[in-house]
């Protein structure tokens, strides 16, 4: 019989829930309700998750409170996807309420449930049943009836376990589109594997698997971190650099070894290195003095070089402070030539990610601070990252971000395009969410597996033509599918069609994709620009 939970035992918990995810990830990723190569809920479940418990890992306490704030704390950073958003909510509400207690029993645990879903529906301004909402809403009902009856965990987590999966079976009934395509919620799904993951923590069952680094999308230079940091961030305040020369008889590599150890405990970045002809040394430390006298007992110093890196962020600071605009943008981008056009377009700054490559709310938030202007637009490009760029408003100090709700590329072109330094922040998210009404945009891709969905019988290999909604039209080619697709989209109002290529289409091919296009609608404007966007054929966007 389990009465209560520990810190040493939530540790565990959240451990074990995120190798389940991970081991589990792949499933999750197919239960995608369109069957194009974007599945990526649960990669993005899982990557925020293990954020969570990269955070949990450096907690260097055992306080229930102190991990339950890194938990949560890291699972906010590492959002991905609107899936990871949800995620990290749930983790939220779930945290702040299991903090109160040092040891948790099933009446806490309830309430926790309780709060996770208020604070995962207030963070959607739609919430829609049939999802991982309904998932976390019916478990977290069973937990808040049942609580005063379950004192044992061993019984209490499988009654929450079989609550949330009668809530997945319901998920199809719930949601039309995923009864179409003959799947359950994939983030619902997501969330019972972290769930029985915990579990299986808690009654001592080993979860096999590797729990995979997040990989950082981009670093920075210094020069770009010097806007995010302050002087206070500064802890040890002078770089210290010298040579030792001419040792002393008496000296050996031992003492070498010494002052090294020495060092490390005067400061950091600390680099001693050579033999006994000659010593290179490198230190940022409060007390150089200290660290050129314990030098000075191995031999003679040179070419010392002391500096004061407080004062040269000072002046740092002070430039990048003089050189900020009032207004700037930042785009999430997949595709060299996609990167190239928003570059060209005046955009500060492109960050990667886009199908199946999210980029988390602590990715955007870092790049944000990056740009050097008070307000900062973000133009998601991608549906599924809207979400994460509204939880990086709460990452983000000393910059105001404002959404853009572009849902692909060609309307964050759009959006930039609107742009204009000389107006109002008002004037300019009016002007840009003008703009991206204004343009219709399709994409032309392959489909990852059988369904039946919008009308369409579809093979796994099929070409796919679909909106930001459904699928339009399928064929065998993807010349034939980019025709039928565009004929789709195409209205009197338009005049100018642009395509974007992908990567995994030839010049050659684009030329005479375009030279197609022209001849079909001699009465329009038709470009191509190579994009180099992954796993979609084509962008086409229509004005």
């Amino acid at each position: 019989m389990i009465k209560s939970i520990n810190s040493i035992m939530l540790r565990k918990m959240i451990l074990s829930g995120a190798k389940l995810l991970e081991i589990n990830r792949t499933m999750v990723d197919a239960l995608n309700v369109f069957p194009v190569p974007d599945g990526d809920t649960g990669t993005n479940m899982s990557l925020t998750i293990q954020s969570a418990v990269k955070e949990c890992n450096a907690c260097k306490t055992n306080k229930m409170s102190d991990i339950a704030d890194a938990v949560a704390r890291g699972a906010l950073r590492g959002a991905r996807g609107n899936s990871g958003v949800i995620l990290s909510q749930i983790f939220r509400g779930l945290f702040q309420e299991l903090k109160k207690n040092e040891t948790v029993e099933t009446k806490h645990f309830a309430k926790a449930m309780a709060a996770a879903t208020e604070i995962a529906y207030g963070a959607v301004s739609k919430p829609k049943e049939g999802t991982i909402l309904t998932v976390i809403r019916m478990m977290g009902e069973f937990a808040t009836a049942n609580a005063g009856k379950m004192k044992d965990f061993e019984e209490f987590l499988p009654g929450i376990l079989k609550a949330g999966e009668e809530a997945l079976a319901l998920t199809p009934e719930l949601l039309p589109v995923l009864k179409k395509a003959g799947v359950v919620d994939a983030g619902g799904k997501g969330l019972l594997v972290v769930f029985t993951g915990m579990y299986k923590a808690m009654i001592g069952e080993e979860v096999e698997g590797e729990v995979i680094e997040e990989k950082p999308q981009e670093m920075a230079t210094e020069e770009e971190l010097a806007d995010i940091t302050s002087l206070e961030e500064i802890e040890f305040a002078y770089c210290t650099e010298f040579f030792i020369i001419n040792l002393y008889k008496k000296t050996t590599l031992a003492d070498i070894d010494r002052l090294r150890e020495t060092l490390m405990g005067l400061g950091d970045s600390v680099i001693v290195i050579g033999d006994l002809e000659m010593i290179k040394v490198h230190v940022h430390t409060n007390t150089p003095g200290v660290a050129l006298t314990h030098a000075l007992k191995l031999g003679e110093l040179d070419k010392l070089k002391i500096e004061n890196m407080l004062e040269q962020n000072r002046q740092l600071l002070a430039k990048i402070e003089a050189e900020k605009k009032e207004q700037g943008m930042l785009a999430i981008s997949a595709g060299d030539g996609l990167t190239a056009i928003f570059k060209d377009l005046m955009v500060d700054r492109v960050i990667e990610g886009g199908q199946t490559m999210n980029p988390s709310a602590d990715d955007i938030a870092r790049a944000v601070q990056r740009v050097n202007a008070n307000h900062v637009f973000v133009f998601p490009n991608n549906k599924n990252i809207i979400l994460a760029a509204e939880q990086a408003k709460a990452l983000v100090e000393k910059r105001q971000i404002h959404v853009v709700p572009t849902k692909n590329v060609p309307q964050g072109f759009a959006a930039a395009l609107a742009f204009n330094p000389d107006e109002s922040v008002e004037e300019n998210s009016f002007n840009m969410l003008h703009a991206i009404d204004n343009v219709t945009v399709g994409q032309v891709t392959t489909a990852v597996r059988d369904a039946h969905l919008d009308g369409h019988s579809l093979k796994q290999g099929d070409i796919i033509g679909l909106d930001n909604k459904k699928i339009l039209t399928k064929g065998s080619t993807v010349e034939e599918v980019t025709l039928s697709l565009i004929e789709k989209l195409r209205n009197s109002d338009h005049e100018m069609i642009t395509l974007y290529s992908g990567k995994d289409v030839t010049e050659e091919e684009g030329q005479r994709m375009l030279s197609l296009v022209a001849a079909r609608y001699p009465d329009m404007e038709v470009d191509i620009h190579v994009g180099g966007q992954p796993l979609y054929y084509y962008f086409i966007s229509l004005e």
